[in-house]
Order: structure tokens, then C-alpha cells, then sequence
């Protein structure tokens, strides 16, 4: 941050935060919380105060756990208390037996600073093994895992992408991603120390892409990094009205699902060839980004046709800090410095999915099926478990079903992902108990959901049925119920669906 004082360093709204003042902020609530604070719970929204709040934790010696305040109650005081929190910043989460810390002085503008604050001081020292942030995965339990990322995780990481995405203190990078995933760490660190320009705006999020579009142009963003969902939205909006991207964007990153190859046909008819085009692949246990490659624009590979339905696109090659080796199932294990130290109070979990060598080092079990290419590219083929992502988001179907499970009207449910209206979801398979109002079911158990979990664990999607399909053993088969009740129609057993969001193009 002293590299670069007078520079900005956040930009919200048109105000500009500079590194000095940034630094200010962070050092003194670094201070405020005191040495070694332990986990600390973080309002996760799209403002500076986040990402002081985030620096100030890893300053301080603790560790970073964003928790969304549009979250269920319920859900808030189970992830608290999942990683024994006992400090929260801001009074958003304040709970029985959580301490509060507030933020220091303002945030934005000449007005940023910590009037009258003590003598801040330095970062606290801290081993790389310790705690750096917690994150939360889908389980099977019903139940969030948190998941323990390392200090030396995100140095070897945020080094690497730094690099990979060519950053210079001459960069604007748009903060998009929700706060309570790793991607926005992607945005955040590798900009905050390469001395770039961090900008946040609600028009990122309006669900306008002229909206979006003009806040591009106006801010002069350089870098892009969008979930692949919604860059396929963006895509379809340019092609369909005959837009070129601004002329500020050097650098657009998706990731977080499989890159649709029309889109990408759609993509490369546009005016974008100057545009790096970089699809990404990682996973919060492994930290950020483990591979990229380069689709489109002036370094990626020339390709001997377009693309078409029905191609599989790439994930790329493992970066620099990472370790990769493939199983005999095909499954890709993912090694080195950014692997996680495990899942908070869940050994059993933690050992499922993390293991060490002959020679002591860490792997992780990605769950994904890959092949590789000639070159080293790897493509991803297919889960060899049942998750699925949701909007960029890893779901375990499990976890649905055990909260629709607990409503007393519910007797089996079977959960799955699909795809609707292009787009990825998740459906229910729910048969009624006796006693159960099979005709507003539906209807209940969406409110029931609404009121216990975050909205990408509601399914899209919940159908009442007759029954499920079981395998032979006698347990629950998810693909086999929804080929047989997809088939039926969904007007079969009060079933009814929800209205996907439809980003708005005027």
C-alpha cells in the first residue's frame, strides 16, 4: 500500500479511497481488534467497508469469514458458530457472545481516515499454516463446511495471478463477485497489491447490461472477471444488439462452470480479438485459480474451425504454484502450496477429500473428471460425484435434501441439477407424506427453504410426485427420478416451477 500512496486505491461510486488512506483504515482497525482476534465474522456487501475490513482481519492476525446479511438468521448463527466466532465487525451480525468492533472513520472520499485514532501498528507476524479466511461449501449434512485457507495459500496464489493476468498499477479492475465467495478474492487481492485500482458501483449489479455496459465505459475498466453464466448473458445481449464491448477492457475472466461453445462462436464474431478471453478452474479448497487458459484474443492458441454445439471447452493448464496429478478414475488431484488445511471440526470430511503422499504432500481430491490434450490443456469431463454448480456456486444436492427432509410434510425427496432456460438449476423430487396438502406443497416447502438457506439452495424448481426411483440397493437414484418425472411433465402432481432471473437488456 505505500508504494503507491497517493494513488487510488478503491473507487465507489466516483470516490476515490487512496492507498494512504486505505492504509490508515486497515492499520487501525487492525488495531482495534487486537492481536491474534481469532475467526472474525465480516458483513459481506459490495462496499469499501468490506474490503477494509478484510485487510484489517489478515493485518491483525485473524482470520477473514464473510457471512452474507441477506442470509436466513438461522443460517448466520450456524456458520458463527460452525467456526467458533467470537468477533464480529459492525454491528450487522452482532449475536450472544460475539464481540463487536466497529469500522474506523469513513470509507470514501477526502473524509477517509481514523480521526483521533491511536498510533496505528504494523501487521501482526504470522506463520504461513495460520488461518488466513473461512469459507463455506455445500454438505451433505445439511449443515454449511467451512472450509480453512492457509496464509501461504493466498500468497502463492495471488503471485500467480498477478502475473497470469498481466496486472500493472495502471489497471481499473471491477469488483463483481459476491463477497462470500473465494472469486472476489480473485478481484481484490492480486489489484490491491500490484498497486491497481479496485472499482465497486451498484450498476455492476443492476441486472442492466447498458447499465453495466456504460459504468465500464465511465469507469474505464480494464479488467473483467464475471461468473460464466452471466458472461454468456453478456454475450447474447452484444450479439443480439449488434454492441461492441468498450474499448477499456483489455481482459475479460470467466469461470465457474463450463463455457458454452455457441457463446464462444458468438464471441469471437464480435469485435473482441483484441480482448484476452481467459476461462478459468478452481476450487475453494485449492484457493482462487488453479488453471487457466486463453480462448480468445491475442494469446490464445489459433484453432482450425469454430467453435461448435457440442465442443468441450478447455480449463487450461495448472499455473505456476500448482501440483497436479490424475487418477486412474480420471479424477484431477490438485497439490502444492494453495491447498487448504481442511474443513473446520469435520475430520471425517477433511479426510475424505485431503490426503498426503509418500513424500508428505498435500492433495486434494478436485471430484472432477479431466482429460488431457497433446499440449497439456486439460478439459473438464463431467462430476464423479453428484454436485453441481448453481450459478457458479458448488451445491451438494445432499444438503437440499436434508433440509426439505425436515419439513413434516415431506416423506422422500430426491434433488438434482439440470439445465433450464440454458441455464443451470436445481430441481426437487418430493413425494408427500399422508397427511401432507400435496396441492400447495410445493408452495410451502419453497417459503419453508427461503426461510433456512441461501437462494441458490432453493431449487428452481419442485415438483410433488407419486414416487422416487431407487437403485438395487434400495437407495434413492436423483438421475433416474428425474428422467422419469421430467418425462411425465411437470403439471403431473402439483408440481410447478419457478421464475428463473432474466437480466434485464434495456
Amino acid at each position: 500500500m505505500r508504494r503507491y500512496p497517493e494513488r487510488p486505491a478503491i473507487v465507489h461510486h466516483g470516490d476515490a479511497l487512496t492507498y494512504r488512506q486505505l492504509d490508515e483504515l486497515v492499520r487501525t482497525l487492525a488495531h482495534r481488534l487486537g492481536a491474534s482476534p481469532g475467526v472474525v465474522a465480516v458483513p459481506a456487501t459490495h462496499t469499501p467497508d468490506t474490503v477494509v475490513a478484510l485487510l484489517g482481519v489478515l493485518a491483525a492476525g485473524g482470520a477473514y469469514c464473510p457471512v452474507d446479511p441477506a442470509f436466513p438468521p438461522q443460517r448466520q448463527r450456524d456458520m458463527l458458530a460452525s467456526v467458533g466466532c467470537r468477533t464480529a465487525v459492525g454491528g450487522g451480525l452482532a449475536q450472544p457472545g460475539v464481540r463487536v468492533v466497529e469500522l474506523p472513520g469513513a470509507t470514501t472520499g477526502s473524509r477517509a481516515g481514523a480521526q483521533g485514532a491511536p498510533e496505528p501498528t504494523g501487521p501482526e507476524p504470522t506463520a504461513p499454516e495460520q488461518p488466513a479466511y473461512l469459507l463455506f461449501t455445500s454438505g451433505s449434512t445439511g449443515q454449511p463446511k467451512p472450509v480453512v485457507t492457509p496464509r501461504r495459500a493466498i500468497s502463492a496464489a495471488v503471485d500467480s495471478l498477478r502475473t497470469l493476468f498481466g496486472l500493472t498499477a495502471e489497471d481499473r479492475v471491477l469488483q463483481f463477485a459476491s463477497l462470500n465467495w473465494d472469486t472476489c478474492f480473485e478481484e481484490i487481492l492480486p489489484t490491491l497489491t500490484g498497486g491497481a485500482a479496485l472499482v465497486l458501483d451498484r450498476d455492476a449489479h443492476s441486472g442492466s447490461f447498458p447499465r453495466f455496459l456504460r459504468l465500464v465505459e465511465r469507469e474505464r475498466i480494464g479488467v473483467l472477471d464475471l461468473p460464466t453464466a452471466f458472461w454468456h448473458e453478456l454475450v447474447l445481449h452484444l450479439a443480439e444488439e449488434r454492441l461492441a464491448l468498450p474499448e477499456c477492457v483489455r481482459l475479460l475472466v470467466i469461470g465457474g462452470e463450463a463455457a458454452n461453445p455457441a457463446r464462444l462462436a458468438d464471441w469471437a464474431a464480435l469485435d473482441t480479438g483484441r480482448v484476452r478471453l481467459l476461462n478459468t478452474y478452481g476450487s475453494t479448497e485449492t484457493t482462487l485459480i488453479t488453471h487457466a487458459v486463453d480462448l480468445h484474443g491475442p494469446l490464445a492458441a489459433a484453432r482450425d474451425r469454430p467453435w461448435a454445439a457440442g465442443d468441450r471447452v478447455p480449463i487450461g493448464r495448472a499455473l505456476p504454484h500448482v501440483y497436479e496429478r490424475i487418477s486412474e478414475q480420471g479424477e484431477l488431484l490438485i497439490g502444492g502450496p494453495a491447498v487448504a488445511l481442511g474443513y473446520l471440526g469435520l475430520p471425517s470430511a477433511t479426510s475424505d477429500r485431503f490426503g498426503e503422499d509418500a513424500e508428505g504432500l498435500r492433495w486434494y481430491r478436485t471430484g472432477d473428471r479431466v482429460s488431457r490434450a497433446p499440449d497439456g490443456v486439460l478439459t473438464h469431463q463431467g462430476r464423479l460425484d453428484g454436485e453441481f454448480k448453481v450459478r457458479g456456486i458448488r451445491v451438494d444436492p445432499a444438503e437440499v435434501e436434508a433440509h426439505l427432509a425436515g419439513h413434516p410434510g415431506v416423506h422422500a425427496v430426491a434433488v438434482t441439477g439440470t439445465t433450464l432456460a440454458g441455464r443451470s438449476a436445481l430441481v426437487a423430487y418430493v413425494v408427500p407424506r399422508a397427511s401432507a396438502a400435496a396441492g400447495t406443497l410445493d408452495a410451502e416447502l419453497r417459503t419453508y427453504l427461503r426461510d433456512r438457506v441461501p437462494g441458490h439452495l432453493v431449487p428452481s424448481r419442485i415438483t410433488v410426485v407419486p414416487e422416487l426411483v431407487l437403485t438395487a440397493s434400495g437407495k434413492v437414484d436423483r438421475a433416474g427420478s428425474h428422467r422419469l418425472h421430467s418425462a411425465r411433465g411437470v403439471g403431473e402432481g402439483s408440481g410447478t416451477a419457478a421464475q428463473l432471473p432474466e437480466p434485464a437488456r434495456h
